[in-house]
């Protein structure tokens, strides 16, 4: 069970410390542990106690990984530590810092036979049970600070692949040292810098399952912050959009045995090198200068031959591995040169832009025969490669459908990667329904055509076109809105193409936007059309409430929507949920409590329990259908005080 101090002791604590020792390592937050009881002054558990803790700091002092443990005691009475420094901090902050960490422990938890003490540079933590190779990845919590973006889904698409590949780097380190850290891209033109850590006694395996689930309740916890901390005993994450650890990291990989720099005086000096030593080295560098002078030729022709291509034109192979012959036919009919696109937006005005998403900037254009069309440039550290690139083009440039946007063209040329779609006059739904002007233009009316609309696109994709295709990023943003309010579903370089025979597919790669993922999804990486369902299911609840899936605030309490929306429709308050601009139309209130309850059986945990796009088409389509009973949704609940950094 987790200990929250109350906030204004925190920030007393906090404030004492930061006066008392300005230079020392920040104080961030503590963790009494109940579950042993407490231990008697002068007993044998208080004298193991004093003996291990006393001597963590002389181990700091005569090792240099930053990783420490010690034990003392037998049972009943035994007491494990474990003291792990930053994997950036240098030995003095470090043996600082677990000599401060020793002191607030026990101040802090007194009489306690367990605690955990986070500081800035270290974590310290003593137990009556055993520590070592033990995950804990419970008993944390969060710190951030409330300067939270506009647009939270921006800032989880940006760091999304940092901490992907933070985690991995985490768990692959060694057994003395499990660190990473590193920086991306993020809105707004910010740049935002990371750093993951493990205890390193960890397996690979523990390691990465610790950092995952940190990185999984980032959308939960914290406000869409971009100064966010999460601890736990066995592992813990940063992110900031300042740099906040050192580019140079101090601790290096276990020695080696050590080799004497010379031979020693009796050594009899080497031998001189032989002729046919000397034969060797002549024949290696021949060997070598002509296969240099071999790549570098082939290089050269490959370039040549590329700058050959008329302007636009799309390699016929790399379109084959994607299709056959037809989709190189569809594919070469939509090429624009980069030169009509970029005339048709002015030269990428900043007077035309309509939006900057996850993946690059969005432009309003005109081409010369006066149709209007909206341009996704992509940024070249967008995270959307090539693959991505062309998936969504051969994708879109089948299907269509009065609810998917329409793609009328692209462009591939040296870096620049465009996009060309209908241009779709009342951006997307996102701007609606969160925005609390807007959504009161949009009456219960509207947002059931766009309810069903999204129903029967996503239906379309499952089942209706020759492709079966899961689109694997539905969500608000994803969703356009035209002049007659008609939604279109877009941003398909994330979608996966299923064969017919396929229902279910796997992979390590989780893409999509967290709040709308499945949990078999976010947790395992398997997906399949029920994946969608579960981000439709999501997505219609934020329509009929008008609130964002994370972050619900309900009173003093702060809990996503889901859990929100279970435990008011479990209490027979759904009513309580709607919308407050739609709840004076009373004779939809019964339509709008049916809607909760689809959401609801399409975010159920169990995928095989939720329904088909078919299934929810027809009940959103037949208010007389009956409708089984919801089981408990799939939401992550950890409610926690909003601690100033």
């Amino acid at each position: 069970m987790q200990r929250i101090i109350p906030k204004s002791i925190f920030f007393l604590c906090f404030n004492l410390l930061t006066l008392i020792s300005p230079c020392q390592s920040r104080f961030l937050l503590p963790r009494c542990d109940d579950s042993n009881g407490n231990y008697t002054s002068n007993s044998t558990y208080q004298t193991n106690l004093d003996s291990v803790l006393s001597s963590l700091v002389p181990a700091a002092a005569t090792t240099t990984y930053g990783f420490f443990n010690r034990s003392a005691g037998q049972p009943p009475d035994t007491v494990n530590a474990i003291a792990l420094c930053r994997g950036d901090a240098d030995l003095d902050t470090c043996r600082s810092c677990i000599n401060d960490a020793n002191v607030s422990a026990r101040d802090l938890c007194p009489n306690r036979k367990g605690a955990t003490v986070w500081y800035d540079d270290c974590m310290l933590r003593y137990s009556g049970d055993t520590i070592l190779q033990n995950l804990d990845s419970t008993n944390g919590g969060f710190i951030w600070t409330p300067d939270n973006i506009p647009n939270s889904n921006e800032l989880y698409q940006a760091i999304r692949p940092l901490m992907d590949r933070l985690k991995s780097e985490a768990a692959g380190g060694d057994s003395v040292r499990k660190f990473s850290s590193g920086s991306t891209f993020g809105p707004g033109f910010t740049t935002i810098y990371g750093l993951m850590q493990c205890t390193p006694d960890l397996p690979e395996d523990q390691c990465y399952s610790c950092l995952e689930t940190a990185t999984n309740t980032i959308p939960n916890c914290c406000n869409a912050s971009l100064n966010v901390r999460i601890l736990y005993p066995s592992c813990n994450l940063r992110y900031a959009n300042s740099r906040f650890f050192n580019s140079t990291v101090v601790f290096p990989p276990p020695p080696v045995e050590a080799q004497p720099r010379s031979p020693p005086p009796s050594s009899p000096p080497p031998p001189p090198p032989s002729k046919s030593s000397k034969t060797t080295v002549i024949v290696i560098a021949i060997v070598a200068t002509v296969s240099s002078v071999i790549l570098v030729s082939v290089f050269v022709c490959i370039f040549i031959r590329r700058k050959r291509k008329p302007e636009g034109q799309l390699s016929e192979n790399s379109v084959h591995e994607h299709g056959g012959i037809d989709e190189i036919t569809t594919a070469k009919s939509l090429i624009y040169s980069f030169g009509v696109v970029r005339a048709a937006t002015n030269n990428f005005s900043h007077d035309n832009k309509l939006g900057h998403g996850g993946f690059g900037v969005v432009y309003k254009g005109k081409l010369p025969n006066g149709k209007e069309i909206a341009v996704k440039r992509l940024s070249s550290d967008s995270g959307q490669g090539e693959e991505e690139f062309m998936n969504e083009v051969l994708l879109l440039a089948k299907l269509q459908h009065r609810n998917l946007v329409q793609l009328l063209g692209f462009s591939l040329e040296g870096s620049e990667r465009l996009l060309m779609y209908e241009f779709v006059q009342n951006a997307s739904l996102d701007k609606f329904i969160f925005d609390s002007t807007k959504r009161v233009t949009l009456d219960w009316e509207g947002r059931y055509k766009i309810i069903g609309g999204i129903a029967k696109g996503l239906l379309y994709l499952h089942e209706d076109s020759r492709l079966k295709i899961i689109h694997r990023d539905l969500k608000a943003s994803n969703v356009l809105l035209d002049a007659q309010m008609i939604p279109k579903i877009a941003d398909f370089g994330m979608a996966r193409l299923f064969t017919p025979e396929e229902t279910q597919a796997n992979t390590c790669r989780i893409v999509g936007t967290y709040g709308y993922m499945a949990p078999e999804y976010a947790l395992h990486g398997q997906f399949s059309v029920k994946s969608d369902v579960f981000s439709f299911g999501v997505l219609l609840l934020e329509i009929v409430t008008g609130h964002k899936n994370h972050s619900f605030q309900n009173g003093v309490v702060i809990e996503d929507l889901l859990s929100h929306t279970w435990k008011s429709w479990r209490d027979g308050n759904a009513s309580n949920l709607i919308d407050p601009t739609l709840r004076d139309v009373s004779d939809s209130i019964r339509d709008m409590i049916r809607c909760i309850h689809i959401g609801l059986l399409c975010v159920q945990e169990n995928a095989c329990d939720r329904p088909t796009m078919g299934s929810v088409v027809l009940m959103l389509s037949s208010s007389s259908l009956s409708l089984p009973v919801p089981s408990e949704p799939a939401f992550f609940v950890n409610t926690i005080a909003n601690l100033q950094n």
